[in-house]
């Protein structure tokens, strides 16, 4: 009984849906990805020029004289979001906002990063900045 009670846990626990974290996006390439929980799910690699379906948000990293990241939200949902760089001095970080309805919102930083970490998204009724 106690062992078909545990399987039973077991098996209801492995078959949730498990918490997403921020996502990592590498100098040099696009993602698209969902927002759940406030966090980006089902991430997959895009081509730059590749346009979010509704209800997914696009983002694209390039690396040059500093760090540039351009941030597309195909949704009817402003988001306050964390932008963290990686790879980069001191690890600059912001909130930033993302506008809706496929707007991009389009961020800079003076510094050259490996990556931007994307997460923390937040219903929001701002338009989109990374002051």
């Amino acid at each position: 009984m106690i062992r078909s009670a545990t399987f039973i846990v077991f098996a209801i626990v492995s078959a949730s849906p498990a918490v997403a974290g921020p996502l990592i996006v590498p100098s040099g390439e696009s993602w698209v990805f969902s927002i759940e929980r406030g966090q980006p799910v089902r991430p997959h690699r895009v081509q730059p020029a590749a346009r979010p379906a509704a209800g997914q948000v696009k983002v694209t990293v390039i690396a040059g004289m500093g760090t540039a990241m351009t941030v597309t939200n195909n949704s009817r949902i402003a988001y306050t979001f964390r932008a963290e760089l990686i790879g980069a001095p001191n690890g600059k970080s912001r909130t930033c906002t993302l506008p809706p309805n496929g707007i991009p919102a389009l961020e800079y930083w003076p510094v050259k990063a490996k990556a931007v970490r994307v997460g923390s998204f937040k219903p929001s009724s701002a338009d989109g900045s990374c002051p």
